[in-house]
Parts: structure tokens; sequence; C-alpha cells
């Protein structure tokens, strides 16, 4: 601990001195205009083609923007586009962009001074996430998606800069989720010049249009950024934005440590609380113990997050396998879901951090969620036992399965293992190595996998994508191989549907499809859990955990 506060001392006092060029002359600056948070997860790029992982994804949402950003709802809204209009059939989105968004000043322009972003700037941007020589993992955004060639590629007219200041994006066919992906980090603007003066190099010379400013990075200690004195953007009272002077990234690998720093008041805010520190800070309720009440705020909030159980259902893939026929059988499946006690794991486990898994698929933070409309399974032991009765499985027969799962789920594996042995069933638990299952998963091996889904945009579509019958794995995201009929006409008219409520009501049918064949048990739909020192204003959660810093005072 003594060593990482006399590294954080040697950067804040060089960091303050930087500051007092660009702080405001009626406030001087000090620590209490840093903000300051802990990454203890590798960064590994500032470029937003390479924004694949929650520490790259927070590091870039401060540097730039994008067309569209979500609003405190999660719904598409304006950002470097003014406004937008999208055609009757769905298929052509135009921009109008603001004529006050600049780049930020670099050497990579004349003089140094940023210049205006024009409809070209997205053109090149989007244009060089499809780029096989850039190797982002961000292609997907587009790929089948937006208008393509004879070849099944994007095609040269996808994105068209029609003049400086408008950009139309043409689709294959509608797709009524795509603001949404267009506000994902991905889709960032980002200046040509920028990119081809250093190359692979630009992960650590980001160039934006964002509130800060890269200053500094020095990897594995340190990310410094200043506040962006030309930022377009304005508070209601016409304030220029943002209100911090910097930003302090640190990386704190170890959890306990950097919980220690945080109470020590060198970090502003955690993000997440392992098995460990819920225990010392939270009551099983989710209450703060005593001992904390007063000394920080937390907060929770819904996550776009399920935590679930999957069963592999292609007989093609574990053939010979007594086990996987058998969960091939709705009722056992059903059965299976019926002997889990989901508040009751959450109190034990999670110090009820999440939402018991009692509705489908569709985490309970999405707007077409309905527990009334999508009822699920709750826990009711008799109604289990029948189940397998009727399946042909009792004491005289009884079910034996395998579990897959990894280090970190174990514990709750043995929860659920005790509760299926309470019925009669018994199951072991096989731990891997997370890349080892996740390739089982994938491949269809796994006939029996504990799994989770973190939404990539805000909505349900994202995660009844995984039931589709085309998306089968490893392709596509369908790690059940579940298939049904019904399910793709309901899901390629929801993909049709621009009416919302029309829309919602689609994905409920689906969500209710999913809970009655039951390929997959949802367990929980996750919260996020933020601690934040008390003189932190403007910090909000939202269900996608973004971090946002533009509004963010310290008092």
């Amino acid at each position: 601990m003594l060593s990482f506060a006399r590294r954080f001392a040697g950067y804040v006092v060089p960091l303050l001195t930087a500051l007092a060029s660009c702080g405001r002359p009626d406030q001087p600056t000090d620590a209490r205009r840093v903000f300051r948070y802990n990454q203890p997860e590798a960064l590994t790029s500032l470029d937003p083609a390479f924004s694949n992982k929650q520490a790259n994804i927070w590091a870039v949402t401060q540097l730039y923007n994008g067309l569209v950003e979500l609003d405190s709802a999660l719904r598409p809204v304006p950002s470097v586009a003014r406004r937008y209009d999208v055609s009757a059939d769905g298929k052509q989105y135009t921009f109008r962009l603001r004529p006050t968004v600049r780049f930020q000043d670099a050497e990579v322009f004349p003089a140094g001074k940023g210049r205006t972003v024009v409809a070209a700037d997205f053109v090149y941007s989007f244009r060089r996430l499809l780029d096989g020589a850039t190797a982002s993992p961000g292609g997907w955004i587009f790929r089948g998606k937006v208008l393509e060639n004879a070849a099944g590629e994007p095609s040269d007219t996808c994105f068209v800069a029609v003049n400086d200041s408008t950009l139309r994006i043409h689709l294959r066919e509608p797709f009524i989720p795509f603001l949404g992906i267009l506000a994902m980090p991905y889709a960032y603007v980002v200046p040509r010049e920028a990119v081809q003066r250093y190359g692979k190099d630009f992960r650590e010379h980001p160039v934006g249009t964002g509130p800060f400013m890269f200053k500094e990075w020095d990897e594995g200690n340190a990310i410094i950024y200043h506040r962006n004195p030309n930022y377009w953007k304005r508070d209601a009272q016409g304030q220029q934005l943002p209100y911090v002077d910097a930003v302090q990234i640190s990386f704190i690998q170890d959890r306990k440590t950097e919980f220690l720093t945080f109470m020590q008041g060198k970090l502003d805010f955690l993000s997440g609380i392992r098995a460990g520190s819920r225990d010392l800070i939270m009551h099983p309720d989710g209450t703060v113990r005593e001992d904390f009440q007063g000394k920080f705020r937390l907060q929770k909030a819904p996550y776009l997050n399920t935590e679930y159980l999957g069963f592999q259902l292609d007989p093609a893939n574990l053939r010979g396998d007594a086990a996987s026929a058998a969960l091939r059988d709705k009722r056992v499946r059903q059965a299976l879901s019926y002997a889990l006690n989901k508040p009751e794991l959450l109190a034990y486990f999670l110090n009820n951090v999440g939402v018991p898994g009692h509705s489908g698929f569709v985490p309970s933070s999405l707007p077409s969620y309905s527990e009334q409309l999508v009822p699920g399974y709750t826990y009711q032991p008799l109604k289990a036992r029948q189940l397998l009765q009727a399946a042909g499985y009792g004491p005289r027969n009884p079910l034996t399965l395998r579990l897959g799962t990894v280090a970190e789920r174990k514990e709750v594996c043995e929860y659920l293992q005790k509760k299926w042995a309470e019925i009669g069933v018994r199951v072991s638990i096989d731990v891997n190595q997370s890349a080892a299952q996740q390739e089982l998963v994938d491949n269809g091996r796994a006939a029996f996998f504990t799994k989770s889904w973190l939404g990539d945009y805000p909505d349900a579509e994202n995660y009844l994508a995984l039931f589709y019958s085309k998306n089968f794995a490893p392709a596509g995201p369908n790690k059940t191989h579940f298939k049904s009929a019904a399910y793709d006409q309901l899901y390629e008219r929801a993909q049709l549907e621009q009416n919302v409520e029309k829309r919602y009501a689609l994905y409920q049918q689906m969500d209710r499809i999913v809970v009655e064949e039951c390929p997959v048990i949802p367990l929980y739909y996750d919260q996020v859990v933020r601690l934040t020192q008390n003189n932190i204003r403007g910090l909000t959660p939202n269900p996608m955990n973004q971090l946002v810093l533009e509004r963010v005072r310290k008092q």
C-alpha cells in the first residue's frame, strides 16, 4: 500500500502543476477539481475502434463523441448530430451535424488547432471499423446491417457524406435498434489526420471531440486527461462543460487495496464490489453496515446483464450422451428451474445485488420487461418433482447431470447443486478455465452450463437474438441451438416493426416462448453497484454501466 501511495503522490503533484495553466481564473486548480477513478482490469487502447471491454469503453468515453448518445432512460438522443430522420421504410438514416463541434487541438492539425467535424469524418471512421487492416473487433455493428454489394460486403454507398453537414446511412433492411448501436463507442468519430500520423500508435495518441483531452499515459500506473477548453457542450444555464479540470485513472489491481485507497479519499468512486468486500460493506439484505454508514454513498441500479444456465438442445452436438438426451426433455428443464429459490440465492451469495430471474431472458432494466406479461419460474419444489416423475425420473431412475462452469461461479453452483439434490437430481460440477469453458459452450460440447449475457445495446432484440435459429453458435450468439419456427417468425416481424408498443408486444411473445420451452434458466438480472465519495455530484449509474464525467462536480 505504501508503494502505491508514493506513486500516487508522485503523479498528483506534477498533475496539479500542469493543470495550473488550464484552470479557470476564478477557480484555482487543486485536488478538488480532479476526478479520480481506478481501473483494475487492463486497459489496452484509447482508440474507439478497440472499445470492446469496460476499461477501454470508460476511458474513450471521456475523449470522444458519436452521432447520438443515450439519455438516462437509454433512449438515443442527438449528440454530434443536432437532429436525424429515418425514412418511412426504415432503411435510410439522415443526420444533420452541429456546426460547433471541433476536434481537440492537437499537433496533427495546422498550427495545432482542431478543425470542425464534417460528415466525411464519420464516413472515414465507420469505414475504418470495417477495414481489415484496422483489425477492429467492432465491425459487427455494421456488417449484415448496412447496404451490401454483390459479394455480401458493405457497399461503397452505405455511408454517404451528402455535404459537410449531412451524413446518410443506408441499411439493407430495417433494423430498429440501429440508433442504439450508433451510440456505442465503436461509432465515435476520429480524425483521419491523427490516425494517419500515428498509425497503430493512435491507441496512445487519441484525438477526439469529447469533454477531456489526453495528456499522459504511464502504462500500468496512471492516465491523465485535461479539460477540453473548446468543448462544444453547455449545461442548461449556458455554462460550458465539463465542470472538473482533470481526470486521473489509476491501475490498482488488488481489490482490497483499491477499497482501502477509496476509504482514504484518494479515489472518488468505485464500481462493483467483489464477494469479500460485499460482506464487509453490506448486510445480506443489501443495506450498508453500520460501520460504513455516512462515509460514502452506495448506489444500486439495474444492469443490462442476465446471469443464466443454458442447455445444449442440438442432438447432433452430443450424440450418445444420456444426460444430454434427458435435458432435451422440456419437462426436465422446467423441473430444474422450479427447484431453485432465486431470492434465497441472491440473499445468501450476492447481498441482494440483483433481481430474481422470475421472468424471461430479457433483463428487468429494459423497458419491454414485464414479469406480469412474461411470468417465469418461481420456487416450487413439489411441481419440480411432479415434472421429473412425468419425464420418467425418480428414486428408481435418478437423474444424473454435469454442470460446466468457471471458478468464480463455483460457490453459486454448489448452492444450485444442493437445491437440485432436494428434488432427487444429482448434479456434479465441472470447473474449467474461462477460455476452455467458452470454447465448450460455443462449440456445443457443454450439455449444461453457466453463462451470462451482457447487452451490447439497450434493446431486447440483443437478448432475444440468442434464440433465433439463424444465429447458431459458434458463428452467432445462439449457444443452446434453440429452434422454433413460431419464434423465428416473431423475431423477423419485430425487426420490421417501428411502432414501439407493438414491437414490445412481439418481444414479450417471444420471451414467453423462451419461458415455456426453457432453453435457459435465468438466475437473476444483475445490478450495478457504485460507491461514491460524499462530495461527488452528477455521477449517476445507468443499466449500460457507462461512466460519463462531463457533468460531474466535486464539492
